[in-house]
């Protein structure tokens, strides 16, 4: 188990973990562009950040090895060819209209010589009144020229989870749902080619972000070596998980099967990780709204390398039973039976627990209701508080990107 990447499970012992401490970028959203950027509000960044450095503190005290996407990123670019080669692919991506403005920026980037400034100010985003005033204004700059910024921030950065996942010793890079969103894989390519830690160890890539159909990590679940499990939902297209399934298949990663759970497409369904998380060898978080209407079908390698896709007719609980090889799994409803208390808590990330070890989770402190029917289970918690994290709609597994994982 000495590669970088290592995950053979949602529960195996955390042993590395990725996160990005929350920055500028949430400054910079307005009332009048939340929808844009995916946000229902705006957090308080000097709270969220000590809420975050409680996150990681507890991390750290249970021997996880923390690491930092910003950290990594300004590593993997410290080669002058490496980061120009950044800049030119992340103005490329960055929706610039005006080739005056384009340049400017480019300019100022470059001058750059602290790498981490650097990959800072590209996650927060560019305000105009940072720039130097246009010279010749294109009509691209005319019109625009209410809208402040040049490049817009990336405010869901600190959900680590979703712009690639750690399957195996592979990552799928992802192609996010939301444009907005879409720059944010940029760092997981550049981390896993050139940053020294990675570049060397040959890390697959099981999807890759410039795909056409798009899929995110929280909908991308490891529930054994052997099994995969991924969620149709607001975020995911079913054909990428077809292509996942191929690509994990055809590259020999050890997977045996993914089950696909078709949850929806609303918002406040948006990743399967919402309403489903492992957190033992036989316990499941869920949220009850989506037991009833729940499809899952079973994707295997058939002959001549097709997929095998078959849907599943059984519950819940007898396909997990089937394909883990157990007797006796158990779901836990976030929120009890009172659909009130459910609606209310999954809101607020009642289902979406990080496990650390077999039977022990990170959980927010402000589900008491969920988090009560976890202790009973026999759960072990470890609280940390989320009244400005949870503004971005994301828990604790949202927040983290395991990277190893002892095998269970």
């Amino acid at each position: 188990m000495n590669k970088p990447i290592h995950i053979t499970s949602e529960i195996g012992k955390l042993k590395t973990v990725l996160l990005h401490r929350p920055g500028k970028e949430l400054e910079n959203l307005m009332p009048d562009y939340l929808d844009e950027l995916l946000f229902d509000d705006i957090p308080f960044l000097e709270q969220a950040q000590v809420e975050h450095d409680r996150f990681a503190q507890l991390l750290r005290d249970k021997e996880i090895e923390v690491l930092y996407l910003e950290d990594l990123a300004a590593e993997a670019i410290a080669d002058p060819e490496v980061k120009a080669a950044f800049i030119e692919e992340y103005l490329d991506e960055a929706n610039i209209r005006g080739t005056e403005l384009k340049a400017l920026i480019h300019d100022m980037l470059s001058s750059m010589t602290d790498m981490r400034e650097l990959i800072d100010k590209t996650m927060a985003g560019i305000q105009k009144v940072e720039l130097p005033e246009l010279k010749n204004k294109g009509l691209a700059d005319m019109i625009e020229s209410d809208y402040p910024f040049a490049i817009d921030p990336m405010p869901n950065l600190y959900f680590t989870r979703d712009p690639f996942a750690t399957m195996g010793h592979g990552v799928s890079l992802n192609k996010m749902y939301s444009v907005t969103r879409r720059r944010e894989t940029l760092y997981g390519k550049y981390i896993f080619k050139y940053h020294p830690r990675f570049k060397d160890a040959d890390v697959p890539l099981v999807y890759d972000r410039t795909e056409t159909t798009r899929i995110e990590g929280g909908d991308e679940l490891i529930l054994s070596k052997d099994l995969l499990a991924v969620g149709i939902s607001q975020r995911t297209d079913a054909a990428s998980i077809e292509k996942l399934a191929k690509n994990i298949f055809d590259k020999n990663l050890g997977f045996k099967r993914v089950l696909a759970f078709d949850i929806g497409s609303e918002r406040k369904f948006m990743h399967l990780d919402t309403v489903f998380t492992m957190v033992d060898y036989d316990k499941f978080t869920i949220h009850p709204e989506i037991e009833g209407d729940l499809t899952v079908y079973s994707i295997s390698q058939g002959e001549n390398g097709e997929l095998d896709i078959k849907e599943e007719h059984e519950t819940l609980e007898n396909i997990l039973n089937k394909y883990l090889g157990i007797n006796n799994v158990q779901l836990i409803r976030c929120g009890g039976n009172n659909l009130t208390a459910a609606a209310r808590e999954q809101w607020n990330d009642g289902s979406n627990t990080l496990t650390i070890a077999p039977g022990e989770v990170v959980v927010y402190d402000r589900n008491p209701i969920t988090n009560k029917k976890l202790e009973e289970a026999g759960v072990k918690l470890n609280y940390i508080p989320g009244s400005e994290l949870v503004r971005g709609r994301g828990g604790p597994r949202c927040m983290s990107m395991p990277l190893v994982r002892e095998d269970i």
